[in-house]
């Protein structure tokens, strides 16, 4: 059994929709146990696998994120991460403060020994249903060629342990495909990475995104954040439009009908919900960040992707990968 803890205070949506998704997690998988954190009231249901605890604190989106890690010690995301710290639980999952949760992951949680950054890494949807790992997404605004190339290692060990894919392939982010394109930081990571064991293809543009060429997309925080939510802006605009064209004459709402299952699974490779959490690599514990705007659809995918994750070991072996090279 899979013990998970979650932070029911976390997010726009909190508590109902964590409360919701995690009903509905707990349904799906009979193998897993959850730990749900909250304010009192904020859990109105009962399950024989959902233990409810009950705190003082929740951390708010305007919270600093240390300050309130460190002054809000009975807050529903401190006590959630201490249960992994404490082995209680095997992963934290939370909607709520990125850089409350990125704190409590290394205060609490801690880093493992060798890693210079952690790193944000989330699944981004491609043609062919392939899905790329882009990280980092946004643990880090500044970063050096050491950690991207930390970043790659772990992004290569996760996706071959959670995602069963052999050798994944490695892209760096760039503005060309050229050598001699770039800054001193791709510049100096490329150099690195053509020298390291992994399945490294070269520079990365971010035309590629979405091409499904590519298993792993390696940049700094500050970009690969930039890139994220382009795609997210992307992707509701052109469904917007999509959806407006269909409406627009009678003809075309028949044709609508027709095409329904088609534009509902396209609506679906697109819809963040389906991907569930992004883990921060680099910490000595499984933990998620699910988006901010999650409901209970995004929070029971996040919560499947950490029992997929603890059952892959995708942390021990980041551990030992890392031990061998320090």
């Amino acid at each position: 059994m899979k013990t998970i803890a979650v932070d029911l205070m976390g997010g726009d949506n909190a508590p109902e929709s964590i409360a919701n998704g995690v009903i509905e997690a707990v349904n799906k998988y009979d193998d897993i146990k959850v730990l749900a954190y909250g304010l009192k009231g904020s859990f109105p249901h009962e399950h024989k696998r959902v233990k409810f605890i009950e705190v003082t604190e929740a951390i708010n989106s305007e919270d600093d994120p240390v300050r309130s890690i460190r002054r809000k010690k009975d807050s529903s995301l401190v006590r959630a991460a201490q249960a992994v710290k404490d082995k209680e639980a095997l992963a934290i999952v939370s909607a709520g403060n990125t850089g409350a949760l990125l704190t409590a992951g290394l205060f609490v949680v801690g880093r493992i020994k060798g890693i210079e950054r952690p790193a944000i890494a989330s699944m981004i949807p491609t043609t062919g249903d392939k899905g790329l790992m882009l990280l980092d997404m946004g643990a880090n605004s500044e970063n050096k060629p050491s950690h991207l190339l930390q970043f790659a290692q772990m992004a290569t060990i996760y996706i071959e342990a959670v995602e069963g894919r052999k050798n994944p392939t490695v892209g760096l982010v760039n503005n060309g495909s050229e050598e001699i394109k770039g800054t001193p930081l791709t510049k100096e990571t490329y150099q690195l990475l053509k020298e390291s064991n992994l399945n490294f293809q070269g520079f990365f543009e971010t035309r590629d995104v979405l091409s499904g060429k590519y298993d792993i997309a390696v940049t700094d925080g500050f970009t690969g954040n930039i890139i994220l939510k382009t795609i997210e802006g992307t992707s509701m605009s052109l469904l917007g439009e999509v959806k407006k064209i269909f409406l627009k004459r009678a003809v075309n709402k028949v044709a609508a009908l027709v095409l329904k299952k088609d534009v509902e699974a396209l609506k679906d490779m697109m819809d963040y919900r389906q991907f569930g959490g992004a883990p921060l690599l680099g910490l000595d514990g499984i933990v998620l960040k699910a988006h901010g705007s999650s409901d209970s659809l995004a929070i029971k995918n996040a919560i499947r992707v950490a029992r997929k994750l603890a059952e892959s070991n995708a942390i021990d072996k980041i551990k030992e990968s890392i031990k061998d090279n320090v």
